[in-house]
């Protein structure tokens, strides 16, 4: 999963980056509110982690103007604002989580993953299709409810596909959410992982949709 991380102090952004990396996640960074206005309505990213205090454009206009231009992601708002009258600014712009410093660096990682899972459409914190789940809160798979032993590349790819269980997804689409915006695999590079995926799940679980790209389903 992608993650577009819009904060101007570097310390924290790269703290943040560390931790999200370590957690999965494929996080990149904006430093103020012009560049973060572009990115979120140029790139594809699964979720936002927003400052509101940020140089040339303050993070609530960053806001508004996704939502103006017709971006989903689900943002979570990161500040130091501890005032009712920011949360509700923060709120009414379309924020879907708020978050006050100080805070856990793993709180983070933990709201990003329920916000996703949520836009997805899934209440449980445990997603399931057939034989196969996925603890999205600590990030583990298991098939037949044993482990499974997943590269990080893998595991990237297979989330994915686990939060569109039925879904044709393209290997466009998966090079979109699971690569940062500077790397561009081939789709040989995603085929090739989704067979090393097919051979450790061990059974037809991922069906290839000629032209179309892949589905998982639960069996």
């Amino acid at each position: 999963m992608r993650v577009l991380i819009v904060e101007d102090d570097s310390e924290l952004a790269d703290r943040l980056c560390a931790v999200l990396g370590d957690a999965g996640f494929i996080a990149e960074t904006a430093a103020d509110g012009d560049s973060a206005a572009f990115l979120g309505c140029t790139e594809t990213y699964d979720a936002a982690v927003l400052d509101l205090g940020l140089p040339q454009r303050d993070g609530i206009s960053v806001l508004h103007h996704w939502r103006e231009q017709g971006c989903t992601m689900p943002v979570l708002i990161l500040t130091a604002r501890t005032r009712w009258n920011d949360k509700l600014a923060g709120f009414g712009a379309g924020a879907d989580d708020y978050l006050t410093k100080p805070f856990e660096l793993g709180e983070v990682v933990l709201r990003l993953r329920a916000l996703i899972r949520r836009m997805g459409g899934h209440a449980d914190s445990v997603l399931r299709v057939g034989p196969l789940s996925y603890d999205t809160l600590n990030a583990r798979f298991s098939l037949d409810s044993e482990p499974l032993a997943l590269t990080a590349q893998e595991q990237r790819i297979l989330a994915y596909l686990m939060h569109r269980p039925d879904q044709v997804v393209s290997r466009s689409e998966i090079g979109e959410h699971v690569y940062a915006r500077d790397l561009d695999p081939d789709s040989n590079t995603i085929d090739v992982l989704i067979g090393r995926i097919r051979r450790k799940l061990g059974r037809a679980l991922i069906h290839t949709e000629r032209g179309l790209g892949f589905r998982l389903t639960a069996g």
